[in-house]
């Protein structure tokens, strides 16, 4: 765990390749990427107030895959620079990031949602 707080780990520009146990985890990671990728394809074609978070998520999975493909790649080819382990450390910074303005966007959803029916509940009582 100590060797994950030294800064030489994560910019060493030539750290080798991934142990079987954490490339078996990021394989896994890629798998619920995809299939996640996948549940909200299908939950983006339905109709509703949810669908443009779901276009977002399907968007956060589909991009994260992406990414997380050529992190591997190039993680098992041992290319010098990109196989860096901060590229990983900036990964999921952005992802963290990208969370954020989904978990933001669910917030405007759910207020526009609670107006919408308090407006439908007073206008039915107007002629």
């Amino acid at each position: 765990m100590s060797i994950l707080l030294n800064p030489s780990f994560w910019f060493n520009l030539r750290p080798g390749s991934m142990s079987g146990l954490s490339r078996n985890i990021f394989i896994g990671l890629i798998v619920m990427l995809i299939i996640a990728g996948v549940l909200f394809f299908i939950a983006k074609k339905r109709k509703g107030a949810y669908r443009s978070l779901f276009a977002s998520l399907y968007n956060f999975c589909i991009s994260n895959t992406f990414i997380a493909v050529l992190l591997l790649f190039f993680n098992y080819e041992v290319v010098p620079f990109f196989s860096a382990y901060f590229w990983y450390l900036l990964w999921v910074i952005i992802m963290i990031w990208w969370i954020i303005n989904i978990i933001l966007k669910l917030k405007k959803i759910i207020i526009r949602k609670k107006t919408q029916v308090t407006v439908d509940e007073i206008t039915k009582y107007l002629p």
